[in-house]
């Protein structure tokens, strides 16, 4: 088997997030039409996941619609083998049971999970959106009370109604505690490796984007959990191709996506999901390293899809 630092890097696409990028870009995907043709474009770029938000179709407004991610998760199984991952994150502003609702009727193969409560301040955007399309997008920047709510008894919840359907889970961690969190639930056996952990960074209320906190993340996953885990990477905002430059470097995977980064360069937007698969799909060969498949994802991850059950 080849090392981890040489092996096939699995890149994530997260085509239309709610929470990292609140505010509209005209690249952003909101029907369920536009999601699965930015999808299916991530992955014919690179992308072995896809990380699902929908959104109203009308305004773009977060929602937690399982008739929407049904349309989408078909539009994109019809011509795809790429690995489907619904959110259970949905918005800070919807309540547990609306956020975990579509992946406990749909029972998707991965979903993600939040590993704990956090403040979730947006509002420094303001400063670099000043013109926005819809009230509701001022109306989430400007709030200062945004707390993110997954509590003991929610994290076991959701790993409970998810896992007991077969769905395997992406662990976002923002910071050291939700790595603690994440070791104490596999301690007690509610959870089994190999883990899939996405460390994200550069959210104002998680762990900023400075490479020491980085590093410091990364040496305490790999203290907790040994080689039971994957380890990816979220850089928000303009830390985004420079933290998956440092992840693929060490042997990681990286996330990349409009959720994440509505941005190409300094002061570019982005045009699309693929662009940016394409870009830490090209970073990643310029390192000596594939591009992992779908199915290498499940292998490694261990889905319930996989080609070796």
């Amino acid at each position: 088997m080849a090392s981890k630092a040489t092996r096939p890097a699995i890149i994530t696409c997260a085509p239309t997030g709610a929470i990292h990028t609140p505010t509209m870009s005209p690249a952003l995907p909101v029907t369920p039409e536009q999601i699965a043709e930015a999808s299916l474009a991530a992955a014919g770029a690179g992308a072995a996941i896809v990380h699902l938000h929908v959104r109203d179709p009308q305004d773009g407004h977060p929602v937690q619609d399982a008739g929407l991610f049904k349309e989408v998760i078909a539009a994109i199984k019809d011509r795809s083998d790429v690995v489907v991952n619904l959110t259970t994150g949905g918005s800070p502003h919807m309540s547990v049971d609306e956020r975990i609702a579509p992946a406990v009727q749909l029972a998707p193969e991965l979903a993600s999970l939040n590993m704990g409560t956090m403040n979730f301040g947006l509002f420094p955007m303001l400063d670099r959106f000043p013109d926005l399309q819809h009230d509701w997008e001022r109306r989430h920047l400007e709030n200062k009370d945004i707390v993110f709510k997954n509590t003991y008894a929610d994290i076991e919840r959701i790993l409970k109604l998810c896992g007991d359907q077969g769905t395997r889970f992406e662990f976002e961690c923002y910071d050291t505690a939700h790595l603690y969190n994440l070791a104490n639930v596999l301690d007690r056996g509610l959870v089994e490796p190999p883990l899939f952990i996405q460390t994200v960074l550069g959210l104002f209320g998680g762990t900023g984007a400075d490479l020491e906190d980085l590093a410091h993340l990364r040496r305490t996953a790999l203290r907790l959990f040994g080689d039971d885990f994957e380890w990816s990477v979220v850089g928000a905002g303009a830390a985004q191709l420079r933290f998956a430059s440092i992840a693929l470097s060490l042997g990681g995977n990286a996330r990349v996506g409009l959720e994440d980064s509505l941005w190409d360069g300094p002061g570019r937007l982005a045009e699309s999901n693929a662009a940016q698969v394409e870009r830490v799909a090209e970073m990643t060969r310029l390192l000596h390293r594939e591009v992992a498949t779908p199915d290498e994802a499940r292998r490694r991850l261990d889905l319930r899809d996989s080609v070796d059950k």
